[in-house]
């Protein structure tokens, strides 16, 4: 009897409590949207949601897994620098090893003065000259390709922010493929790739030859922003086409369109297909470093139960801190 009563109460509570909630929700977001910050709490909360995995420290079991290894790390378009909190957390800067990419030669001897590995040409598909366009004042937007004023609008971009975009310069400069410039340091394979070069990346993709990259995290830009890019389904089907998959995409930026107009997206190899098993297996602890560190636990345990991994009950035992 008493259990009963309690039961009731309890679910009395849970109906008020829903109902109340229905109601607060609408009346707190119309507060919101009349004060103009609607959409700043929920790119916060999405912000927070993506992050939330860099309150875990899995360093004791990525330091198990390498050992004295290190995660070979390829940067394109790597102004200020390799070891920063957007890539990941810097709590395991020890466990890379990078080599950046940045063909302007004042931010190049920067990076070099910082005691990083520089290779300062560009990246293409083919062994070429082309033309770099410097953004003097917003050099980190630098491309092969002219800004696309035409899209600063859906980039929600101010008028007065338009002249961010002004070509100060125009350089010509030496490209390589990614290949050559990997075998330029002796390198077997490469563990994590990352392009941002404002619409270079798919002919950058094209060059790497004989290297697949066990995670990539590359710049895609859904509306372009500059003349003449390669659309972003061409880059996808590219990489669909070698084997690889999604595993993320975060917004970047404001925009006009109710879709992302520019995003990062995280790709890794298609453990659903033998190629990107191959992939997976052929540096099995490297890969399961990257996801740790990476925070995607429970597409890690996924995998893990297909490809039988060595560790397997170990990650099984991992709790994902990433709210769904």
């Amino acid at each position: 009897m008493i259990k009963f009563i309690v039961s009731k109460i309890i679910r009395f509570f849970c109906r008020l409590a829903s109902k109340i909630i229905s109601f607060l929700i609408p009346a707190i977001s119309k507060i919101l949207v009349v004060l103009r910050l609607h959409s700043r709490i929920v790119n916060q909360l999405n912000k927070l949601r993506s992050e939330s995995h860099k309150i875990d420290n899995h360093s004791n079991l990525v330091s198990k897994l390498l050992g004295d290894k290190k995660l070979v790390a390829l940067d394109v378009g790597a102004q200020g620098g390799f070891f920063n909190d957007s890539i990941f957390s810097r709590k395991y800067n020890i466990f890379f090893d990078p080599m950046l990419v940045e063909p302007i030669p004042a931010e190049a001897k920067r990076l070099k003065e910082q005691s990083y590995k520089v290779i300062s040409k560009g990246l293409w598909s083919t062994n070429c000259k082309k033309k770099l366009y410097v953004l003097g004042k917003r050099p980190g937007s630098s491309s092969m390709y002219k800004p696309n004023r035409n899209a600063f609008n859906l980039y929600n971009f101010k008028k007065k922010d338009f002249t961010l975009f002004d070509i100060t310069e125009e350089i010509e400069i030496d490209c390589i493929t990614a290949k050559e410039s990997l075998n330029s340091f002796g390198t077997k394979d490469l563990d994590f790739l990352k392009i941002d070069t404002q619409g270079s990346e798919l002919e950058i993709l094209k060059g790497l030859g004989e290297y697949f990259p066990l995670m990539m995290k590359i710049e895609v830009q859904i509306v372009p922003m500059y003349e003449n890019i390669p659309s972003w389904s061409e880059l996808i089907n590219h990489l669909n086409k070698i084997n690889y998959m999604t595993c993320e995409w975060i917004e970047i930026g404001s925009h006009l369109t109710r879709t992302p107009a520019e995003m990062d997206m995280i790709f890794i190899p298609n453990y659903l297909t033998e190629s990107g098993k191959k992939i997976i297996l052929s540096r099995e602890k490297k890969f399961i470093s990257l996801m740790l560190i990476f925070g995607y636990i429970k597409l890690l345990q996924t995998i893990s139960i297909e490809l039988n991994f060595s560790i397997n009950s170990e990650i099984q035992k991992l709790k994902d801190k990433f709210f769904h």
